[in-house]
């Protein structure tokens, strides 16, 4: 399996780590640490030394205490200038932008961009499909509800008795809606958004049972990194903090299919993900395993 995005195929023969590049004053765990333009460059560099795959760069926050939402001016200010200098700097890297907005997707994909990753999964603004579409890039559908405010709350985390049922549902109706404007299967990715809209029992329902989102055909990201089940699981209050438990879920996450990891802290990640995809790897995804070399396992298209 591989995941095409723009101008390059990236390789899920081994597990792909995002690396998280937040340029926001807010954010949950690290907000206003890499605000500048400068700052962000200097850590998404860091970053990919330490062997991230991706970089995912985001300039609004939705962070789980009510984040306020930002306007598409202040947006493009703070994520233009980090992502046409990461393309200088590391040409070789697929760079992912985080937005619900079609303008900043456009913006974001003309100055270098090769994925989009939709946090509200095409429901704020369903055109960035149509962006993604005519611009051939990668786009990433992530289930979520409510808007940029409250998606991180437990404001709209009301579910059945088939949590897992509900939310492969409803994402199953978000990439449909991206296949209707023209987005190739092969581009798209799916994200079961752990802690978003969901309480901690909901969100381990979800990885526990993730082989049902494997089954929708298309490569799963999840984005446990610091999450708020995290820490109460493992008493740790601080997000900065939770790195261990981050990676104790990343790894369950990949023996149970998924293949995307977006992350904070990339070297763990990395290394925990790389050795057990050496155990893991041919029965988790009916190929051989590969070794890791660090570095973006893309190619060119």
């Amino acid at each position: 399996m591989s995941w095409r995005v723009r101008g390059a195929v990236v390789p899920l023969s081994r597990p792909v780590v995002l690396g998280i590049v937040n340029v926001t004053p807010d954010s949950f765990s690290d907000g206003g640490s890499f605000f500048s333009a400068e700052d962000a460059v200097a850590h998404a560099m860091r970053l990919v030394a330490e062997g991230a795959d991706m970089l995912d760069v985001g300039g609004e926050s939705t962070r789980p205490q009510g984040a306020t939402p930002v306007g598409v001016e202040e947006e493009l200010r703070r994520v233009l200038p980090v992502v046409g200098a990461l393309r200088t700097a590391c040409p070789g890297i697929p760079i992912s932008v985080d937005t619900v907005k079609s303008a900043v997707a456009a913006a974001a994909l003309e100055a270098g961009a090769s994925v989009i990753n939709d946090v509200s999964g095409l429901r704020i603004d369903p055109a960035i499909a149509r962006v993604c579409a005519e611009a051939g890039a990668g786009l990433v559908v992530m289930h979520s509800r409510g808007g940029v405010g409250d998606m991180s709350t437990y404001q709209h985390a009301t579910y059945g008795p088939d949590v897992v049922g509900e939310v492969v549902a409803e994402l199953s109706g978000r990439v449909d809606v991206a296949l209707g404007a023209g987005v190739h299967p092969d581009a798209i990715a799916v994200d079961p958004g752990i802690g978003f809209s969901k309480r901690s029992i909901h969100s381990l329902a979800v990885l526990s049972a993730l082989a049902r989102v494997v089954a929708l055909g298309y490569p799963v990201m999840v984005g446990v990194s610091r999450k708020r089940f995290i820490g109460e699981i493992t008493g740790v209050k601080k997000p900065a903090g939770r790195t261990y438990g981050s990676i104790g879920a990343a790894v369950a996450a990949l023996a149970r299919g998924a293949r995307l990891f977006r992350v904070h802290d990339v070297r763990g990640a990395r290394e925990a993900l790389d050795a057990a995809w050496a155990i893991l790897g041919p029965d988790a995804a009916g190929m051989p395993a590969e070794p890791s070399a660090g570095g973006a396992p893309a190619r060119p298209d």
